[in-house]
C-alpha cells in the first residue's frame, strides 16, 4: 500500500530539500483521496492501481473480478478521475471493458445512484467499489443504461445468462462484438 499519510510533513521535509523555496499544497480533494486510500477496505474480488504513480493519484483505475452472479470469472477494468473539488463532486467512473450491462452501456458509462444523484460528500471511495461491485452481483434492469440488456434480463434471465457468457467469452450480442474479458 501506498503510504499516504504525514502530508505537511513530507510538504516540510521537500521545502528544506528546495532550499526553503515554498512547496504546492495539496489541494482539499487530494488530502481528502489519501484518506480514503488509507482506510480502503476492499473485496478480494477487487483491486486497485495508480498507472501514472504517486504523483497522479486523482486518476486510477479498479478491477473487479466477480466471484459470484451473472459475471463470475469475468475482469471487468473501471477508471477513476476525481476533480480537485472532491469529494464535493463524485469521481468520473468509466467501465474500460466493453461488456453486455442492463446499467453500463457500450461507451463504458456507468449507471450508479452514488455517481449522480445520491452522491454525497461523506461518501468514499469504498462505496463506489462496493457499489460497482453489487452491479455484477445483481444488476438492475430498471435503471437501465443498455435498454435491450435490460429488456432481457427482466424478461428472460435465462437468455440474460447466456448473452453475459456470450459476451465474455469474446462473442457477439446482436450486432455487437465484444472482446474476451475472462
Amino acid at each position: 500500500m501506498i503510504r499516504l499519510f504525514k502530508v505537511k510533513e513530507q510538504q516540510r521535509e521537500l521545502a528544506e530539500a528546495n532550499g526553503g523555496k515554498h512547496v504546492n499544497k495539496q489541494t482539499a480533494g487530494q488530502l481528502r483521496l489519501n484518506k480514503d486510500i488509507t482506510e480502503l477496505n476492499l473485496p478480494k474480488s477487487c483491486s486497485i492501481i495508480f498507472p501514472n504513480g504517486k504523483d497522479d493519484l486523482m486518476n486510477f483505475e479498479v478491477s473487479i473480478k466477480p466471484d459470484e452472479g451473472y459475471y463470475t470469472g469475468g475482469k471487468f477494468k473501471f477508471s477513476f478521475q476525481l476533480s480537485a473539488i472532491y469529494p464535493h463532486e463524485a469521481p468520473k467512473v468509466k467501465c474500460m471493458t466493453k461488456l453486455y450491462h442492463p446499467n453500463i452501456d457500450l461507451e463504458g458509462n456507468v449507471c450508479l445512484n452514488v455517481l449522480r444523484e445520491d452522491w454525497k460528500p461523506v461518501l468514499n471511495i469504498n462505496t463506489i467499489i462496493y457499489g460497482l461491485y453489487h452491479l455484477f452481483t445483481e444488476p438492475n434492469h430498471e435503471d437501465p443504461l443498455n435498454h435491450d440488456a435490460a429488456e432481457v434480463l427482466r424478461d428472460n434471465p435465462k437468455e440474460f445468462a447466456n448473452n453475459v457468457r456470450r459476451a465474455m467469452s469474446g462473442g457477439y450480442v446482436g450486432e455487437t462484438c465484444f472482446s474476451r474479458c475472462k
